[in-house]
């Protein structure tokens, strides 16, 4: 780490997402880095002690699986300050809690972090401060760039961290090794090669009490608007010279500029559906319409497919399809490159062909080439096989990953200004003609593997 004495202000301390997924990634960040010298504040405008906070992350990182002294140390000195985020004089109590170098981690819905970053431009920051905020990164286009205009007030975009932890996952991250340090797989993927690239994530979990949140919000503003075009990016981008953040941030923005729905036509080339009632790995769950907290006027999908052009020289004439959506009863999260047919096939070999499928997983921790082999018996019999292998997870959970880049100066994790901005580009098209209802809201029994899949196999002109 650049500075040994840190402090890391959570706000937002008492929510889910501190609970569940902040706290048990900084443990292993505590313990991995020997980061006992960091001082951690939690907030919020609830009751609270510091004992009781300290119980609080003792048993998140306790959930992380991590123990030893330096954990032991960022406990016992951890404290609670309660205020109100968007109140100057609770601010301002907060921030002179501080010592070395500050970070303050927005842990908080959209509008309130707004909110707290128009009191803090009023009331000013220490120098060198370090902003990190939780997507979504504003509501459409020229939220998003409001958004940077307030950060940019604040510090330099050098200090904000638009942090998305599946940038953090080891599976995400491995695209980067696959990719890069395989000259048998990297020239191939190529619109010479390459017949089109999906990019799945489904999951067979409901709404897991986040229905306030998801029911404004959506499947394609949650996960594809976010999470999986910044996975695209990353498919798709240019060999970086390093990994330093500005070259990977820089290819990865070079994609985003280059992509829009395929032939500008989200009527044809997008899908959104919801869940009806079903079952899911034995248990029974309501339709979505039912859901606690859910209002079915808002037509919110949980289930979303479109497909993508990136207009570069390598990736021309190549859809890029996304899909995700949520009580799915087979769910896949992965990669799949699919490549093209071969050019001719000998005559006299005979069997069941497969098409040649490179699959990086993207929760579970797999990759797998499908091909087609001489089978025993007949030579001339081929039958597909696939060669797979399974990875080690990293030392560090996806959050404790982020943070080690957010802590260590380190970018290339961290969603840059310009690329929230081109991400709602790319999808405002698609939330336009569903606003409009041009594109009908299907539904799906929750258990099932979901609704229609689109696949564009004709001679291809985007």
């Amino acid at each position: 780490m650049q500075d040994s004495v840190q402090t890391l202000i959570i706000l937002g301390a008492q929510g889910d997402l501190t609970q569940r997924l902040l706290l048990p990634g900084l443990g292993t960040l505590v313990a991995a880095d020997a980061l006992g010298d960091l001082l951690l504040i939690g907030s919020g405008q609830g009751e609270g002690t510091d004992g009781q906070w300290q119980e609080t992350v003792a048993r998140a990182f306790a959930d992380g699986g991590v123990s030893g002294p330096d954990v032991d140390t960022v406990v016992r000195n951890t404290r609670y300050v309660r205020s109100d985020a968007t109140d100057g004089s609770d601010l301002r109590r907060l921030l002179a809690r501080a010592r070395g170098r500050l970070t303050l981690y927005f842990a908080l819905p959209p509008a309130v972090i707004v909110e707290s970053c128009r009191t803090l431009e009023r009331i000013g920051v220490p120098e060198g401060t370090r902003l990190v905020l939780e997507k979504p990164f504003g509501t459409d286009m020229a939220d998003a760039a409001a958004l940077n205009e307030l950060l940019h007030a604040l510090v330099p975009e050098e200090q904000v961290h638009r942090v998305d932890h599946f940038l953090g996952m080891t599976t995400v991250l491995n695209i980067l090794g696959i990719r890069f340090a395989n000259r048998v797989i990297e020239p191939l993927l190529t619109s010479e090669h390459v017949e089109s690239v999906d990019i799945l994530f489904e999951e067979s979990l409901g709404l897991e009490g986040r229905a306030g949140f998801y029911d404004v919000t959506g499947a394609l503003r949650d996960m594809v608007q976010s999470h999986l075009l910044q996975v695209l990016a990353m498919v798709a981008m240019e060999p970086p010279s390093t990994l330093d953040a500005r070259d990977v941030r820089d290819d990865k923005a070079r994609v985003l500029r280059a992509t829009r729905v395929w032939e500008d036509d989200p009527e044809r080339f997008s899908h959104r559906a919801r869940y009806t009632a079903g079952t899911v790995d034995g248990r029974s769950m309501p339709a979505y319409v039912d859901e606690d907290g859910i209002d079915p006027e808002r037509g919110t999908e949980t289930l979303c497919e479109v497909v993508f052009a990136v207009h570069t020289w390598r990736w021309h004439g190549v859809p890029f399809r996304i899909r995700t959506g949520k009580a799915i009863g087979s769910p896949r999260q992965e990669i799949v490159f699919r490549f093209k047919s071969p050019q001719h096939v000998p005559t006299g070999l005979v069997g069941d062909f497969v098409e040649n499928r490179l699959r990086i997983g993207l929760g579970p921790r797999h990759i797998g080439m499908d091909l087609n082999v001489n089978g025993p018996g007949d030579p001339y019999d081929v039958s597909p096989v696939t060669l797979a292998t399974d990875y080690d997870p990293g030392d560090l959970l996806e959050y404790g990953e982020v943070l080690r880049g957010v802590l260590s100066d380190e970018m290339p994790l961290s969603v840059r200004g310009d690329m929230s901005v081109e991400s709602w580009r790319i999808v405002e098209p698609v939330l336009e003609a569903w606003k409009a209802g041009r594109v009908p809201l299907n539904d799906y029994p929750a258990g099932s593997t979901g609704a229609e899949i689109t696949r564009i196999t004709e001679n291809r002109q985007p």
